[in-house]
């Protein structure tokens, strides 16, 4: 897999018309888009629509949490909407989660496509050590929490999992080489961490095992999206 390809653009604006634009400005360097909360519920399944009639690949970032019944309804819309990549959250359960792969894998077969990537969301990059344990109650450190719900994962028959960077060689270890890492949190040298507390460079990241990196904001304010594109596509490489 090229680095490009690697490489996972976060449209998290609420305009469809600037997602069209950035995804436009972007496609020649970029593997993957990543559709939101905040585009989705601006403008709904027409945001994927949009981006894959431009030939781009869309990673649905919904985080669907709820009964098994209802994710599973969830999962089987967006396989018809056509996305590539989408995510459910691990703390939904056993049940949950083999709900859903079972349901993208049956409505991608009656549609007559491959199926995408299922991956579960696992601890949010926001989230500390502190936070993990005082605001939410989780006894685990973060980097265990995230071995723990992507063995269960693996365990339901989903792809990967979205952590962290800082628990990518855990990871690695843990689930094999194969197993799919999305991995958020991403700051190219000298960027704000902004609202992220478990961070790495793009280079770092490729180097410890990810196998898509999503970057958004250093991208998509940058006064040069493409530059800023093409900088850490050069970062990534630098390994």
């Amino acid at each position: 897999m090229s680095n490009r390809d690697k490489l996972i653009v976060a449209l998290d604006v609420a305009d469809l018309g600037a997602a069209e634009k950035l995804a436009a400005m972007l496609a020649p360097y970029v593997g993957m888009f990543k559709v939101g909360l905040e585009l989705y519920t601006a403008a709904g399944p027409e945001a994927v629509r949009r981006i894959k009639e431009r030939g781009g690949r869309v990673f649905a970032d919904l985080k669907f949490h709820d009964i098994p019944n209802t994710v599973a309804g969830a999962v089987r819309a967006l396989v018809r909407h056509g996305v590539d990549m989408l995510n459910v959250h691990a703390a939904g359960g056993r049940r949950m989660l083999q709900a859903a792969a079972e349901a993208v894998k049956e409505e991608a077969h009656r549609q007559g496509r491959p199926a995408p990537l299922l991956i579960a969301v696992t601890v949010l990059t926001s989230l500390d050590e502190a936070a993990l344990r005082e605001e939410l109650g989780v006894g685990r450190s973060p980097e265990e929490q995230v071995v723990f719900w992507s063995l269960l994962a693996q365990e339901c028959g989903l792809d990967g999992v979205v952590a962290s960077p800082q628990e990518l060689e855990a990871l690695r270890r843990a689930c094999g080489p194969d197993w799919v890492i999305v991995t958020p949190g991403i700051r190219p040298r000298g960027s704000r961490r902004d609202d992220q507390s478990r961070v790495l460079t793009p280079g770092e990241a490729v180097r410890r095992g990810a196998t898509y990196l999503v970057v958004g904001r250093p991208v998509t304010s940058a006064p040069d999206p493409v530059e800023a594109a093409v900088s850490i596509l050069g970062e990534m490489g630098a390994t």
